[in-house]
């Protein structure tokens, strides 16, 4: 193996799984240690990796880091539960939608499979899994085809094909990062090009990114901010942030995170004002609710 295929196979194995030991690329790509510690000084010296004892990791806020779908699962958890509360909220039973890969559309997956007469496109792996186990014989669940990135993404050419050929009521998408200037991003080019053919497909466009989101800018841009119909995240997000997305998209939905041990339901921000009135009864087909989100902040001047 060349030294430059070496050094993309290091960075490949950091970018899924956030780090990578010495004694294990060794072994794995039958080279000497002081070889590997070479790869590793130059990827170092570039800037692409940090050198720890042991090994390497990845880069913070690098616009090339991508962790791994096992890796993302474990962070910001009751975040991703509530926000995807929030989403499932806004899908209507017997519609069409599209969904991105993510754990935060993964957490939304779970959810969907107690919405009736849904048809599902998406380029997720986990999303398409979660939702026939489910054996919803009312629900249609189409999974693209493609290559598989280390978010369980299905990218490429065939997957932006396929998209090409579908018309969606709505897209839901999980983002690598937002930012004012840059919009939200992905630090893998592939899935960058499938999720604008995703966006294209539909004439309604919601995105679902937690606070820690904010400020971190991956190599390729899916798409503006205003092209978000509706953008949910948490309370976590600073006011400053608050504001310059309230400004940016059409309506910005925060909300609440429950404790860990309190996940089934998570709560909503409420604006100041009078108790709100007890949530009415679900639509046949759908599970109970909670308290639904409301826009921050609340009022008129979110809306464009």
């Amino acid at each position: 193996m060349l030294a430059r295929q070496r050094q993309a196979y290091i960075l490949e194995r950091i970018r899924g799984d956030g780090a990578v030991r010495v004694a294990d690329l060794v072994r794995e790509l039958g080279v000497s240690d002081m070889t590997i510690r070479r790869d590793l000084e130059l990827l170092h010296d570039r800037g692409l990796i940090e050198k720890v004892h042991g090994g390497a990791t990845a880069v913070p806020g690098s616009a090339l880091f991508e962790p791994g779908f096992a890796a993302k699962l474990a962070l910001q958890q009751a975040e991703k539960e509530a926000i995807a509360e929030a989403a499932v909220a806004l899908v209507d039973p017997g519609t069409a939608i599209g969904i991105s890969a993510g754990t935060t559309t993964y957490a939304l997956a779970r959810r969907l499979a107690d919405v009736v007469g849904l048809t599902v496109v998406t380029n997720a792996v986990r999303v398409a899994d979660v939702l026939h186990d489910a054996w919803r014989t009312d629900q249609t669940i189409v999974l693209t085809g493609g290559v598989r990135t280390p978010s369980d993404a299905i990218v490429g050419p065939f997957a932006v094909a396929a998209l090409r050929s579908v018309h969606l009521d709505l897209v839901i998408i999980g983002v690598h990062g937002m930012d004012v200037h840059s919009g939200f991003t992905s630090p893998n080019l592939l899935e960058a090009e499938t999720d604008r053919a995703l966006i294209d497909a539909g004439r309604r466009l919601i995105v679902v990114a937690d606070h820690t989101k904010w400020g971190v800018i991956g190599l390729s841009s899916i798409a503006r901010l205003n092209q978000a119909d509706v953008l949910i995240t948490d309370s976590g997000l600073d006011s400053e942030a608050r504001e310059v997305l309230a400004s940016h998209v059409n309506e910005l939905v925060v909300v609440e995170p429950r404790q860990p041990a309190a996940l089934l339901r998570p709560a909503v921000a409420v604006a100041a004002g009078p108790v709100a009135e007890p949530a009415a009864a679900a639509p046949a087909g759908r599970r109970p609710r909670g308290q639904e989100p409301i826009p921050y902040p609340a009022g008129p001047t979110l809306r464009r």
